[in-house]
């Protein structure tokens, strides 16, 4: 595993809303460097900063006796305000083996609450670091669910349901995004098109920054992690729930990062890069959107790939044509910096046993491909992942390939 760490100095500088658009070349590299740097700086902070409230799940009390471990939960009771919940718990190398449901209570402008339904999350969450990472085995990491995204809510009831016993430190994570800043925007302005210097290039997408949706970065580690040159994207989705607008995108995004790093303790969100339904591209983890950054998104092969997540849950829901739209031109861009073809197939080392491949063992992919092609999992969702095909097509055609 090629991997290497370096750490840069603030200038004090804020962070432009999108990234230069100019071809890989010395005055590119140049432009990347002060870029990483500034990136260091908070830019454009959040109006009111994140939160996150924890509340540890107890036994019910109209079940606690003889159901021994196998129940967890909370009463409906009422909360600080958040906008994204999931549960995690101390061991991030545990199962949780079985269920766990969530009730929320929604605030409207006029500031009355109504209950949801029943809601699960997805308790089998891969979408992370590789095991025995520095980033897994660190003093701050914890288990968790996929987080789910329900709005500004200000309540919240909790069963988790084991087949056997549920792991040690039970805990719902309510996170509050913050308001957005001066500068925070959902969708980029236009900007033009650069063909990066390698052969079948792609044109650079607009791209929010960090900055642009208003990331603390004093949230995240301060050092950036790197890997060998990106010769693959894996396609995830975030299965946080469709009942977002796009002018909510830095919100969610926020609630995310914030979830990512407190509640499950990784250096900085997941993700290389996030993709809305209305087909804006967001920067993901920090280090540069053309530099090879070692991400926290497909468990054995986070290595010399880049994970892309569209914004959502798509099981059954169908992904935009404008979110499938901004997949296929990161991807394309993302590939085409070294000249991969996105129609090829690509060959990685497997770092886990716990993914579909078992480790030390080699398996070759499509250049894109879905999360589930590496691990046993839904994602990105049956009505995403039928799309593939479709965009690695239209990636191809972006780097000049048709």
């Amino acid at each position: 595993m090629r991997i290497s760490v370096v750490s840069l100095i603030g200038t004090g500088c804020a962070a432009a809303l999108l990234l230069p658009v100019a071809g890989p070349g010395p005055t590119a590299l140049a432009a990347d460097a002060a870029d990483a740097v500034r990136r260091t700086d908070p830019g454009i902070p959040a109006s009111t900063a994140p939160r996150t409230t924890t509340l540890t799940l107890d036994p019910p009390a109209s079940r606690a006796a003889g159901s021994g471990a196998a129940t967890r939960g909370l009463t409906p009771r009422h909360t600080a305000g958040y906008s994204l919940l999931g549960v995690s718990w101390d061991d991030p190398a545990a199962a949780l083996d079985g269920s766990v449901q969530v009730r929320t209570r929604s605030v409207d402008p006029a500031g009355q609450g109504g209950w949801s339904d029943w809601r699960s999350l997805v308790a089998d969450d891969e979408d992370r670091p590789d095991t025995g990472s520095a980033e897994l085995t660190g003093p701050r990491a914890r288990g968790a669910t996929a987080p789910l995204w329900v709005g500004p809510s200000d309540g919240v009831e909790v069963r988790a349901t084991g087949r056997g016993a549920l792991p040690a430190g039970l805990r719902v994570e309510l996170v509050d995004p913050g308001t957005d800043g001066p500068g925070v925007a959902a969708t980029p302005p236009p900007q033009p098109r650069a063909l990066p210097a390698a052969d079948h290039g792609a044109p650079r997408p607009g791209i929010v920054t960090r900055a642009g949706w208003g990331a603390d970065e004093s949230l995240r580690e301060p050092d950036f992690g790197y890997t060998g040159a990106v010769r693959e994207v894996f396609v995830h989705h975030t299965d946080t729930g469709n009942d977002y607008g796009c002018a909510d995108s830095p919100k969610l995004i926020r609630a995310i990062y914030q979830y990512h790093v407190r509640s499950n303790g990784w250096r900085d969100v997941g993700y290389n890069f996030l993709v809305d339904k209305c087909g804006t591209v967001y920067e993901g983890r920090a280090g540069g959107v053309d530099r090879p950054v070692l991400g926290a998104h497909t468990l054995g092969f986070n290595t010399d790939s880049a994970g892309v997540a569209a914004l959502g849950s798509f099981v059954s829901t169908q992904p935009p044509k404008a979110q499938l739209d901004g997949i296929a031109a990161i991807a394309a861009w993302k590939l085409g910096l070294t000249g991969r073809d996105a129609r090829a197939t690509t060959t990685l080392l497997s770092a886990n046993d716990g993914s579909r491949y078992p480790k030390g063992r080699r398996h070759t992919f499509d250049a894109i491909s879905g999360h589930r092609d590496a691990f046993n999992t839904e994602c990105p969702g049956n009505a995403l992942f039928t799309h593939l095909p479709d965009i690695r097509t239209q990636a191809a055609h972006l780097q000049g390939r048709q």
